[in-house]
């Protein structure tokens, strides 16, 4: 992408964001699933987990993908095109904002690509601009799914964006206590206390004046890390990415589930999601920190 194809005007994201949800929600295009939450505490971090109040949207609205792919002969792309109600602006000439149509987090974003790409392609310099592009004006944790097994729902790539802190009373990221506590191995960074297979690097938050600066020093990073993770730069496999404007994280992932329990990036910042009591309870019993290293590699 050369530079100046920035799309986004600086400072216009944040009330783009709440005038097209506000307009999203009066027409029904957005909806929201609504949960209930409480904090399980393990090795030091306070997890939060929400308990899913109401799954029968989204999964309606799956049988009904899974009925337009059927009648099409083609899988079900909801963004190809995307739903003209929850759009949110231009980020670039590769790259668009939309809300994330069954959001359990307030003004969740998707960042996608205008054109079909698989959701386990590597990122690439487009992915990072655009990222930072919306970093610059919204202070979030980006995060990215790398394929099924990482808890990605849909094939066409994108990055998610969610605002800060992700819960008002608490740190701005449940992992927060254990980003303090980096420890450098063959100039390798991880963090002390979380006991699986990842990298973490420092993230120069000035970047956010440039997002193509930014693009070409997170792509640096982002590489290294994969490789420290050892995952091939060229042909990756299932991992979760998450970043805010200081740090980036990547944990290689074995599985998809714990038991019933779907995991996805956030349950690595953080906060994890149940769909019912049942589930909270081999939460509670197990331990959330426990269910992140057996989807993880330890």
């Amino acid at each position: 992408m050369a530079q100046g194809k920035i799309l986004l005007k600086p400072g216009t994201l944040w009330t783009s964001v709440k005038e097209r949800t506000n307009h999203a929600l009066q027409c029904g295009a957005l909806l929201s699933i609504l949960t209930e939450s409480e904090f399980v505490e393990q090795d030091g971090v306070r997890f939060l987990v929400r308990i899913l109040s109401n799954l029968n949207r989204k999964k309606a609205a799956k049988e009904k993908q899974e009925k337009q792919s059927v009648l099409s002969g083609q899988e079900f792309n909801p963004f190809l095109p995307y739903e003209e109600d929850l759009f949110v602006t231009d980020i670039s000439d590769t790259h668009v904002c939309i809300l994330n149509k069954y959001n359990v987090v307030d003004r969740h974003l998707l960042i996608i690509t205008r054109v079909f790409e698989e959701q386990e392609s590597l990122l690439t310099l487009e992915d990072f601009a655009a990222m930072w592009a919306c970093l610059a004006d919204f202070n979030g944790l980006a995060f990215y799914n790398s394929g099924k097994t990482a808890g990605a729902s849909q094939r066409h790539k994108h990055l998610q964006l969610v605002p800060l802190p992700l819960a008002s009373s608490e740190p701005q990221i449940p992992i927060e206590p254990l980003l303090t506590a980096v420890q450098l191995q063959d100039s390798n960074a991880t963090l002390a206390k979380l006991p699986f297979v990842h990298g973490f690097a420092p993230l120069n938050s000035h970047w956010i004046q440039s997002p193509f600066t930014a693009a070409k020093g997170t792509l640096e990073v982002y590489r290294t890390l994969l490789e420290t993770v050892g995952l091939d730069t060229r042909q990756c496999g299932a991992y979760n990415l998450l970043a805010t404007r200081e740090w980036m994280l990547i944990v290689p992932r074995s599985q998809e589930h714990f038991q019933s329990i779907s995991v996805n990036s956030l349950g690595f910042a953080g906060a994890l999601l149940v769909r019912n009591a049942a589930e909270m309870e081999i939460l509670k019993a197990q331990g959330p920190m426990t269910i992140l290293k057996n989807v993880a590699i330890s």
